[in-house]
């Protein structure tokens, strides 16, 4: 018996689009300020501390947007939402999917105005381009 998969609310999605890239681009801001506030003679302290911090994005970003979303289905903003990214054939997206859909879905859904994001609004199960990319849906949890 198949289910009839419900479009997710839009501003749903952009709020875990939202939440997640706040927590990269806190990150990135943290270790900016930290940097600063060694100041003066510990230049190099300073570039070392922005180095670490955008390294530690690069690491995060990977593990929230490639390796979780992989496994469970969710990021931190899917996590927060109450959303969660399925196969189009239900299980879970895989690493190799989850990294497509973040890393070359979302940057062409960009590329052409948001219109890749905004095909999400009007598709049947409402998937956008970085979806229909990676053979992806989302859903809300407890509907899959």
């Amino acid at each position: 018996m198949t289910r009839t998969r419900l479009h997710v609310p839009f501003p749903l999605r952009c709020g875990a689009f939202l939440i997640d890239y706040i927590v990269l681009i806190s990150l990135v801001v943290l270790g900016t300020l930290f940097a600063r506030m060694l100041g003066g003679g510990a230049r190099e302290a300073g570039n070392s501390a922005e180095t670490a911090a955008i390294a530690l994005t690069i690491v995060v970003a990977l593990l929230n947007l490639g390796v979780l979303p992989g496994l469970t289905g969710l990021t931190l903003g899917k996590w927060a939402t109450g959303l969660r990214i399925k196969r189009v054939n239900s299980g879970n997206p895989g690493i190799g999917r989850a990294l497509l859909r973040h890393f070359v879905g979302y940057p062409l859904s960009f590329v052409t105005l948001g219109i890749g994001f905004l095909l999400a609004t009007v598709t049947v199960h409402g998937r956008g381009l970085h979806d229909m990319i990676a053979g992806t849906v989302v859903v809300r949890e407890g509907s899959f």
